[in-house]
């Protein structure tokens, strides 16, 4: 059976460190699908569809890497995929706090769906989405935190 593992995420934008995670998850499962979350509700810097090419350039190097969005549970659409794992990233003991009792939640509501957490190395674990939209907003320079792929789209 193919190990499948879902990488959700509103990736507005991408970052270096979301790019090194898969890097690390790619050796383990047979295939990662980097999962666009839409929230109607949420108002994003970059449209669906220029975060699903940001998406595409960055990972059309690794053939298995897809990339593809969804609405709704995260559990719901891994089960929909046969997706058995859903891949997170831990920055520091603040974001194990909130993944652990969501993990919780999605292995109950997605049927037994596991989370898989990789620890971010030292030298990403201060770069997150919100902090590179404030840098491009306040008209800093964002290239050392997103993948050179990225650039371009700022």
């Amino acid at each position: 059976m193919k190990k499948i593992a879902v990488f959700p995420g509103s990736f507005d934008p991408i970052t270096i460190g979301h790019e090194n995670l898969i890097e690390r998850y790619i050796g383990v499962f047979d295939e990662i699908i980097v999962a666009i979350g839409v929230n109607t509700q949420k108002k994003y810097l970059f449209s669906l569809e220029k975060r699903i090419n940001m998406l595409n350039a960055v990972f059309e190097k690794y053939p298995t890497v897809s990339v593809d969005h969804f609405e709704g549970l995260t559990a719901h659409y891994c089960n929909n995929k046969d997706a058995k794992y859903l891949l997170r990233g831990l920055r520091n003991s603040s974001d194990f706090d909130y993944e652990k009792t969501i993990s919780q939640l999605n292995n109950i509501v997605g049927n037994g769906v596991e989370t898989v957490f990789l620890i971010s190395q030292p030298n990403f674990s201060h770069i997150s989405s919100t902090i590179v939209r404030e840098i491009f907003v306040g008209g800093g320079d964002v290239a050392p935190f997103v993948p050179k792929e990225v650039v371009p789209f700022f």
